[in-house]
């Protein structure tokens, strides 16, 4: 099983490649997404993060994950597929694991005084506030000094974007103008970990970005923009996870 931790972060995390599963075919081999594949390979990958990460598999968590900003405080464990409609999940319970799944846009873990975030953010997320909503809920539970690190994600040499998204981007304030950068008529590349990582440590953390391309490390990692690229179909993705 291949995996990626930070010293940044003062609890059990990890952030998953595609390797070290059961599943075959464009879902080889990590897949932890249960909107495709096998259920059951999918349940066995799943099982096989929360004994990495030393916590029962009924206690590996996820949301319902749409791009958005809304956070979920977990108090106990839901059953398997009845996680809530958000993007990230905060929890001060003792043996929980944190989870969001990824296959491009960026997974951010948090830590702080006991509490523990899990958030992703692709590009709509971030721009309406995903990170600094994580952070707020965290705050609300007693963390001060919150330390974030960015995963595995797509880079700005691998992700160019058409005008719309940068206009998006750049009238959500003058901090995204840098984070551009010209490509074809018409098109920027975008540096998506760059933006993240400017909006966590404008809102109070200390953060850094693991730096590692989902699209261009296709050994290692499932990528949307690869897939999208290539006209293919079937997509996994890979899980980053935190444990309380």
């Amino acid at each position: 099983m291949s995996i990626y931790t930070s010293p940044a972060l003062a609890a059990p995390h990890r952030f998953f490649t595609r390797n070290g599963g059961v599943s075959t075919g464009a879902y080889e081999s990590l897949n932890c997404s249960f909107t495709s594949d096998d259920p059951n390979n999918v349940r066995e990958n799943r099982a096989r993060v929360a004994r990495e990460l030393g916590v029962d598999r009924d206690k590996l968590l996820g949301c319902k994950q749409v791009h958005g900003i809304e956070v979920a405080v977990v108090r106990e464990p839901w059953p398997e597929g009845a996680g809530p409609a958000a993007d990230a999940l905060v929890s001060n319970v003792p043996g929980l694991g944190l989870g969001v799944i990824t296959a491009d846009c960026a997974p951010v873990l948090f830590y702080a005084d006991g509490i523990a975030g899990a958030a992703h953010a692709g590009w709509r997320g971030a721009v309406a506030g995903v990170l600094e909503a994580t952070i707020a809920a965290m705050r609300t539970l007693g963390a001060a000094q919150i330390h974030a690190v960015i995963g595995p994600c797509i880079q700005q040499a691998s992700y160019e974007v058409g005008a719309d998204m940068r206009d998006a981007v750049l009238a959500a304030g003058n901090l995204g103008a840098r984070f551009f950068t010209p490509g074809r008529a018409g098109h920027w590349w975008f540096d998506l970990p760059g933006y993240c990582l400017a909006r966590l440590e404008a809102a109070g953390t200390q953060a850094e970005s693991l730096g590692l391309d989902t699209c261009a490390l296709e050994q290692e990692f499932f990528s949307h923009r690869r897939r999208t690229l290539r006209g293919e179909t079937a997509l996994g993705h890979q899980i980053s996870v935190i444990r309380t």
